[in-house]
Formats: structure tokens, C-alpha cells, sequence
């Protein structure tokens, strides 16, 4: 659902590339008018000879009517609030990269995503959608609020760090975070013609990210997001004053501790640090960080895809873990140029 925004075709052809994945029905808005439908491939060349199936207007009905067993909700946060309990009353299993489900807390949602929320039961279970640290809830769920691209790339970082009491108390880690263009969706706004689009922050402590990411890094944290000036991928760096104890050799042992084993997380050597073009069309979270010991400062950096890590690969990511296959199937080949 969702599948004529640019999540939804990353999506469609990761999906395309799975072997254990079929696609039956990708839809649209409901609204998208009568007629014959439009073939996705002629909203999105590059899926020609790919995924000519309609992309029709969608509604419960319409994507039970598909026969599918799993549908990944690429649709605004309203939408996916009024949807999914639907899907899941007819007894699908739904991956939804919305934040509609991502916040435990129904009172947050009027203030930060402009709606009342009205499902506090599926609030409470829906599983919170970053395998690496989540594993164990994302296979036991039918509900996966699939993390936020921001959230991701900040949240994978700290988290180890601030669980394990890193940061010194009453100190707020401060995140910045830049991203492409592509993260503010597939619609013509002025800050996002090509003439006009600039390196400039936004929301200044007022993102709707930054509950998500106090909520599941294990601190609050000061964050504010920049808009730059490039179609794909997020860069985050982040620093945190260390509490007594903490040097860069604790520092790496924590990261190594949760991330050495993890197939989509690459923690750089010393020295190196992670870039946009190496992570993009790719599920990799890459990692670096240095540590001032003399101030205990940590600067620590990291880098996604904002529509696969960020999204579309890592909703794939945790179908995967949901039906206990490896989670690198169909995820290995994004980014390489290579299709079955």
C-alpha cells in the first residue's frame, strides 16, 4: 500500500528480488479516480518487464481480496492508523513504516502527528521494528511499526551505549542529522525544487522524530534535522559527554558486544568514518566514532540509506525475522546491481 511513493517502489523491488516473497497487489490512494488503473511501471520506469501489475485504489477489502499474507503500509500516519487494524481483523500480518504504531503512548500522537490516536490496544502490541535490537518481539508480532529513518540512524548508535550507562548524568546526547531529499516524500513542495533545495536545519526541536528516538535510544536527546542537498541517505552525528569510567576502549567493546554479529551493521575501524555513497541502495547501518578522553566527549557518526535501512529493507528486514527466515534474504543484492 503506498506503492506510487518512493518507499513503495524501493520496496516493490527489493520484494521483486526475494526469493521467498511474492508480490499479488500493489496499491495506491483511494482516491486515485476511476478508470483503468495505472501500471506501476509507468509510474516508475525502471520496474518495466518488472511490476506491471495496477496500481489500484486501495482499501481493506480490495487488499484482502489479493490473497496476500503480509502487506507493508507505505501510507501517511492517519492512513495506517484507520487501516491496519482492518488488515489485521482479516487476519493479515501487517509491516506498517508509518509512525502510527511506533509511539506507546496515545497522548503523544495529537501534539506530534496531528491526530487522535484510537488504538491503544494494538499501541501495546505492535512490535517496534529494528531487528537488531527487537528481534525476539518482531517474531511474536503481528503488527510491526517499522522504524523511522532518523530514528534508525540515531537509535542504532546510542542505543548500546546509553543502555549501558554511557552517557554522564543529566547530560543529553546531541543528535544531527542530515538527509536527502527523498525523505520528505514524492511531492512537488517549493523547499524541494531542485533550484531551491539548500543545506538548511528544520523543526528545530520540534520533529516529530525526536519522542521516537528518546523512546528507543534509552536517553532523551537534543536532535535536529537538516535537509540536504542529495536524492538519497541519511548522515547522523552524534556526541555524548561519557561518564567517569567510560574511554574509547569501553566504548568499542560496547559496540562490538551488540553489533559484531549482526549482519547489517558495520562498525568501521579507527579512523574511518562512514559516508553516504557507501551505505546508499544498500541495508547497511554504517558506524564510527572517536573519543576525546581527556573531556570524555564521544563523536560518534553513522550512515544509512533513509529508503532501505531507513525503510523499505528494514520493513523487509523484519517480514524476515517475523517468519523465522535469515534476515538477509532478498537483502544482500540491494545496491549491488545484481537480480535474480
Amino acid at each position: 500500500m503506498g506503492a506510487g511513493g518512493y518507499t513503495g517502489a524501493e520496496l516493490v523491488s527489493i520484494l521483486l528480488g526475494h526469493p521467498r516473497a511474492e508480490v499479488v497487489g500493489v496499491f495506491g490512494s483511494d482516491r486515485r479516480g476511476e478508470g483503468e488503473p495505472t501500471p506501476l511501471s509507468s509510474v516508475f520506469p525502471s520496474l518495466r518487464r518488472r511490476c506491471d501489475l495496477p496500481l489500484r485504489p486501495a482499501s481493506a477489502d480490495a487488499i484482502a481480496g489479493s490473497g496476500a499474507e503480509v502487506v507493508f503500509l507505505c501510507t501517511p500516519h492517519a492512513v495506517s492508523h484507520d487501516l491496519a487494524p482492518a488488515l489485521l481483523a482479516r487476519g493479515m500480518k501487517v509491516f506498517d513504516l508509518s509512525a502510527a504504531f511506533r509511539l506507546k503512548e496515545a497522548s503523544l500522537y495529537p501534539k506530534h502527528y496531528g491526530f487522535e490516536h484510537g488504538h491503544a490496544e494494538w499501541l501495546r502490541r505492535a512490535a517496534y521494528g529494528i531487528p537488531e535490537l527487537f528481534r525476539r518481539e518482531i517474531a511474536q508480532a503481528d503488527l510491526v511499526a517499522v522504524a523511522g529513518c532518523y530514528p534508525t540512524s540515531a537509535i542504532l548508535p546510542l542505543s548500546p551505549l546509553m543502555r549501558a550507562g554511557a552517557a554522564e548524568e543529566g547530560r543529553r546526547p546531541i543528535v544531527d542529522s542530515v538527509s536527502g531529499v527523498s525523505g520528505a516524500g514524492r511531492h512537488a513542495t517549493t523547499a524541494n525544487l531542485f533550484c531551491e533545495v539548500s543545506l538548511q536545519p528544520y523543526n528545530v526541536l520540534k520533529h516529530r522524530h525526536n519522542p521516537e528516538i528518546d523512546a528507543y535510544a534509552g536517553a532523551a536527546v537534543v536532535f535536529t534535522p537538516h535537509l540536504g542537498c542529495f536524492d538519497r541517505g541519511i548522515l547522523s552525528t552524534m556526541h555524548v559527554d561519557l561518564a567517569p569510567g567510560w574511554d574509547a576502549t569501553r566504548v568499542g567493546t560496547a559496540l562490538r558486544s551488540a553489533y559484531q554479529m549482526e549482519p547489517f551493521v558495520r562498525l568501521l575501524p579507527a579512523g574511518e568514518w562512514p559516508s553516504i555513497a557507501a551505505a546508499r541502495h544498500s541495508n547497511f547501518c554504517d558506524i564510527g566514532w572517536a573519543v576525546d578522553e581527556t573531556h570524555r566527549h564521544l563523536v560518534i557518526v553513522s550512515a544509512i540509506d533513509n529508503l532501505v535501512k531507513g525503510a523499505a529493507g528494514q520493513a523487509v528486514q523484519c517480514m524476515n525475522a517475523r517468519f523465522a527466515l535469515a534476515e538477509t534474504m532478498g537483502l544482500l543484492a540491494v545496491g549491488t546491481g545484481e537480480r535474480p
